[in-house]
């Protein structure tokens, strides 16, 4: 077992330990103000988007923004199947049946 690794994954858990006790300790009399809490609300949505708009335009390292890059069309037909429906999982099911057409169809 790799001590490097293992003092990593105890200093993470140390680090998240402390911001959770911390937020708690600071906001136990008081509340979350209104403005931290509608703020926290966007924080999922600002992660799924730095996690998947690099895999959308990089697909191979460099920036990719023409008609040949399927992983952005499928992710383009997916951002209007979620704005129209609404529905996660038809969103996931057409951008997987999307991406699986694009890559064997070319």
């Amino acid at each position: 077992m790799r001590t490097d690794i293992v003092v990593i994954i105890i200093a993470m858990a140390v680090v998240t330990f402390l911001t959770r006790f911390g937020a708690q300790l600071a906001f136990r009399r008081t509340g979350i103000p209104a403005w931290l809490s509608r703020w926290l609300k966007h924080v999922p949505t600002g992660i799924l988007t730095a996690l998947i708009v690099p895999a959308l335009v990089l697909p191979r390292g460099s920036l990719d923004l023409t008609w040949h890059n399927p992983y952005l069309l499928a992710g383009l037909v997916a951002a209007a199947v979620a704005r129209r429906s609404g529905s996660a999982p038809l969103t996931m099911g057409v951008g997987m049946a999307t991406i699986l057409l694009l890559r064997f169809h070319t």
